[in-house]
């Protein structure tokens, strides 16, 4: 069975439940997942992993949660080659361009790794909403059928 593993940095706790929605959407697909907040997780902890998913926020103009700093400066010396990734992300709209910027710094990172993206970046406004739910379900979706293939 295949092992997901979700690192999320979470401010307001949007991110946090959006990471706790796509465990149990992988669950709910019959996958092992280990969920951890990024301060308690080195970037080899996706070593073991089949699927590697990122859950962050983005702050102020752009900017990297700062307890993902470290973490997201070590992911390209990790070899992923074989691995699954996928990246979402919670932002503000208002925030024009830099909406969800992290998230797609993530993406560039995880690039470096040798890591094969298995569904589309999902970005949301804030917290989960229904309509999220769908693009949650997709991205889960994506990222196992990717994993079975």
């Amino acid at each position: 069975m295949a092992l997901v593993k979700i690192v999320y940095a979470s401010m307001t706790g949007n991110t946090e439940e959006i990471s706790e929605i796509i465990e149990d959407k992988f669950v709910d697909e019959g996958l092992d997942v280990e969920r951890e907040e990024c301060s308690d997780v080195d970037s080899d902890f996706f070593d073991d992993a089949d699927v590697c998913v990122i859950a962050t926020y983005t702050y102020g103009d752009g900017d990297l949660p700062f307890e993902f700093e470290d973490f997201f400066s070590d992911l390209p010396d990790e070899d992923l080659t074989g691995k699954i990734y996928g990246v979402v992300g919670s932002g503000d709209t208002e925030y024009g361009e830099f909406y969800c910027q992290s998230a797609r710094d993530f993406i560039e990172q995880f690039e470096k790794t040798g890591a094969k993206r298995g569904a589309e970046l999902v970005c949301i406004e804030h917290n989960a909403e229904d309509e999220d739910y769908d693009l949650l379900q997709g991205f889960v979706d994506e990222l196992t059928e990717a994993v079975n293939q």
